[in-house]
Order: C-alpha cells, then structure tokens, then sequence
C-alpha cells in the first residue's frame, strides 16, 4: 500500500519559533518510526523567521539539529512565500507553527486555499482560540463560567493625559488587585503581567499595548491551575486532567520554558467530580468555538469554593514528548506515535 504524503509545517513568523522545532521534531519522530513509518512519508518544510519556506536538505537540517535556520544563510535566499515546488505532492498537512502566523487562523486560511486536509482547528477556531476576547465572548455565550474581566484598547492605553487614568480608575474599581494584564493575540504568556498597584497598572498596560492594540486586564484568583486535553472532531473525547504546579508568582514565559520551574501533575488530584467538571467543560469550550482535531483547555479550580473556571483554550499546544498535551493522552492511555497517527487520521475524516 502507498504511503501517504504528510507535509510537516514548522518553524514561522514568531516568537515562538524555537517551540516550534521542538515540537516538530518529536511529531516527525513519531512519523517515521514503526507503526507510522510504513504509512507516512514525511515531507518536512521549515518557515523561517522572516516567512522563507524551505523544504529538502534545509529543513531537514533544522530538524535534526534543532537550530533555527539563519536568515543570512546564502543557501536560504529566495523570495518571501516562494513555495518549494515538493508541497504539490503533500497529501495532508501536520502544522506545527505556534503563535502568531501559525494558529491564528492565517495558516489555516492557507492551506484551505490549497484545498489539502490538515490537521487540527480551521480558520475561525484557530483565530477565536488566539485572541483572548473573542475566546470569552465565545465561552460566555456557551454558558461558561470564567473570572471576571475587561477589554482594553490601545488608543485608551495611549491616549490623552485625562483618559488614561480614568482606565486605571475604572480597572481598580472593577477588578481590583492583583489582576493580570495581557495582549489579546499573543500566546507562551508574552507580555503578561501581574499587578499590585496603580504603578504597576500603568506600566503593564503600556508594555501589553506594545504588543497588540487589543488587551485583556483579568482578575486574580487563588487557584489551581489544571489542564485536560481534547481529541476528536465532531464528538471529541477528554483526556485524565492534569495540574502545573510552580513556584513563581505566576506561569510566565521564563516559568513556562525554564527546566525545572514548573512541575506537571498528572493525574491531578483532584475530587473525582471536580476532574469530571473539568473535562465536560473542556468539551464544551472546545464545541463553542468551533474546535477540531486537537486542543488543550485550562481551567482554574478554587478549593475554597469548589469552583471551576474556564480560563483558556490552546488548539495548538506544544507537542514535545514532554509537554502537557501528549503526557495527558499518555496517562489516558493513547501513546505519542498513536496520537499523531490518529491527529493524521482525524485531519483526513474532516477535510
């Protein structure tokens, strides 16, 4: 039986760009080694930071090293969106570009004109789980429960000598301290900040609105932060839940992307119904936007109350063996190698 053609999108236009090697190597891994090896034929292609696409001997290369390709490589020159001429022959695609350019929805429009399956979330899901906004008004509407918030915009942020502080004002009034500020369209917590006081505030909305003319401020809450992982397309199932444990003050970039300053849970210990709570509305924040193929859903569970509160969904997740998505699905019983044939699969079923 002929081996199907998976094309490997990695790399992008981001800063998530070395999260994104990693991860490709892992999934291309799991691709060519047995059971997958005699099904697929991996097609690897590398987007380089300023929008180059590379197929052949240069992305393989990255692949095996895990090194970005230089922009000043003279082996790299080509025009900017040139495609090799090896992406005709792609027969399903593996998108594994984080962040801006890569699960916004703007890849995902592409390879739909190209009119070939890919794996993971379309267009409007894609752009819905990147911007924080459209994420919460999307849960609202679904019905779930999630910690109070604001929508900021840039031009409040900077604006005249009078605006400004009525902002803060109106954010103090309503949200109080500590609250967390964010870019609306940024993912791996860049440009996230926790803040105390007036100060603070002020600073944080002036670094996120560097970063996106969209914000988000959200209350603080004394929480657990747990994760459960999402499969399928249209009846997707839930995964075990499991929890990120740190001790910083909150999950931040340098946390997130350090050895050994956070720890993975998994299973979480939790109440059985509280776990059950989690992954029903994992589904349901997965069905609200439009979900398909893959994500992973983080809540905040409070003891105090016994509460649970949807906070984020990432259709994209970082896909290392060690990362949250595959461990969860490994706990539930699905290892690497079978998740990423059955992704393939369900890209396929969906198209």
């Amino acid at each position: 039986m002929a081996k199907l053609r998976v094309g490997l999108l990695f790399g992008g236009c981001s800063g998530e760009h070395e999260v994104s090697i990693a991860s490709a190597r892992a999934i291309a891994s799991a691709l060519t080694t047995p059971p997958n090896g005699d099904r697929y034929d991996l097609l690897p292609v590398y987007i380089q930071k300023e929008g180059c696409w590379q197929a052949g001997r240069l992305a393989q290369q990255v692949l095996e090293t895990g090194v970005a390709l230089s922009d000043s490589d003279p082996a790299a020159a080509i025009h900017r969106w040139q495609f090799p001429s090896a992406i005709a022959e792609v027969e399903v695609w593996f998108p594994v570009l984080h962040g801006p350019n890569g699960e916004d929805g703007t890849v995902q429009g592409l390879l739909r004109l190209m009119q070939v399956p890919f794996v993971g979330s379309g267009v409007l899901a894609s752009a819905m789980g990147m911007d924080k906004l459209a994420m919460k008004m999307a849960f609202a509407h679904a019905g779930l429960p999630q910690v109070q918030y604001l929508a900021v915009s840039r031009g409040e942020v900077w604006s005249n000598p009078c605006v400004f502080p009525q902002l803060c004002d109106r954010i103090e009034t309503t949200l109080g301290y500590p609250c967390f500020v964010k870019p609306a369209n940024l993912g791996s917590s860049v440009g996230i900040s926790k803040v105390r006081t007036r100060g603070q505030l002020e600073a944080a909305l002036d670094a996120a609105a560097s970063y996106d003319r969209r914000l988000i401020v959200e209350a603080g809450v004394v929480a657990r932060e747990v994760e459960c992982a999402i499969l399928g397309n249209d009846t997707p199932r839930a995964s075990v839940v499991g929890e990120i444990t740190y001790q910083s003050d909150f999950y931040d970039y340098e946390t997130k992307y350090t050895l050994g300053r956070a720890d993975l849970v998994i299973p979480a210990k939790l109440p059985t119904e509280i776990a059950e709570t989690v992954q029903t509305m994992a589904i349901q924040a997965f069905k609200a936007i439009d979900g398909a193929g893959l994500a992973r859903v983080d809540c905040f569970y409070i003891e105090a109350s016994g509460a649970v509160l949807i906070n984020e969904i990432n259709t994209l997740p970082g896909f290392t063996a060690t990362s949250m998505y595959p461990q969860l699905w490994q706990h539930s019983g699905l290892e690497f190698s079978e998740l990423v044939h059955q992704l393939v699969q369900l890209a396929l079923a969906g198209s």
